[in-house]
């Protein structure tokens, strides 16, 4: 089990203003902006990092691109009018990227993680998710999908589904909250390195695959965070179940170059009792979203 958080914040230097009242630019170029942040499932270190102009969640030329140093953190520099538009998007690379809580071993199968472009600060499963919300549902606000994940977390209002569960984990009022989000988090990034051969193509992604993965996330996942912070590995029968039908549903996707329509999957229900059932006084995964029995339809 791992328990992680980590506060990053979003630093957006805008040189090319300092530069024009007087002030150090700091090396940066004129009209440039510095972004930066920290991605985590655990610290994610030597992973590619960029702004995804044509979202098509692959680095393309002439997209701003740097990596992720120790600790996750990151610093990217991009045209000032960009900062604020685009998502980020990572790529844990297999072989290569170096996730901190097993920091002797580069990870084995890479993944996709990616931020909506007003959240960058810091970069996790959580905001992956979240982005895939908003993506694939275009009626869905930041505040709906934020209360969505919430409520499919179990977590009580007020929970930061944007914090960082790294160092947020360790102490203080909501260490709680942030530990369970590091544990489902590190489960997310567990189910998408197993689909890899399914899903990365290279040094991208198929995006219909990729979007039906993370729908399929969606729709199971009070399981994935009952098993999570249970403490269960996803090789339990619980997940093993879930995975090996997540990869016959991916099997079946189409490999087309955009996104497929699964909007199904990300349904705007932000009622707590949508994803979870209470018997005997205990929260159980059931309801409309959370209910094993629909993920597959």
């Amino acid at each position: 089990m791992k328990t992680k958080l980590c506060l990053g914040v979003a630093v957006v230097a805008l040189s090319g203003a300092l530069a024009g009242c007087g002030g150090g630019g700091g090396g940066t170029v004129a009209g440039t902006s510095t972004v930066s942040g920290v991605v985590a499932d655990g610290y994610l270190r030597n992973a590619e990092l960029f702004m995804d102009l044509n979202g098509n969640y692959q680095w393309d030329a002439g997209e701003p691109k740097t990596v992720t140093g120790q600790g996750g953190t990151y610093h990217l520099d991009a045209s000032s009018d960009l900062v604020g538009r685009y998502p980020i998007v990572v790529r844990a690379i297999a072989g290569q990227t170096i996730d901190e809580d097993h920091p002797l071993t580069p990870i084995a199968n890479g993944y996709i993680l990616c931020a909506p472009s007003s959240n960058t600060a810091f970069i996790s499963p959580m905001s992956t998710l979240i982005q895939q919300k908003l993506a694939s549902n275009p009626g869905m606000t930041m505040a709906d999908a934020m209360t969505q994940l919430r409520n499919q977390l179990n977590l009580p209002v007020g929970a930061d589904m944007f914090g960082n569960y790294v160092t947020g984990s360790q102490s203080g009022q909501y260490a709680a909250n942030y530990q369970a989000m590091y544990q489902v988090a590190t489960q997310m990034a567990d189910l998408m390195a197993q689909q890899a051969p399914l899903v990365m193509t290279g040094t991208g992604v198929n995006l219909s695959r990729y979007q039906a993965m993370m729908g399929q996330m969606n729709l199971y996942m009070p399981q994935i965070v009952q098993n999570a912070t249970n403490g269960l590995p996803i090789t339990s029968p619980t997940m093993t179940t879930f995975c090996n039908q997540m990869a016959t549903f991916l099997q079946n996707t189409g490999t087309g170059a955009g996104f497929g329509n699964y909007s199904a999957m990300f349904r705007n229900y932000t009622s707590h009792t949508s994803f979870w059932s209470n018997n005997g006084g205990t929260w159980q995964p059931g309801g409309m979203m959370g209910s094993g029995g629909g993920m597959m339809r």
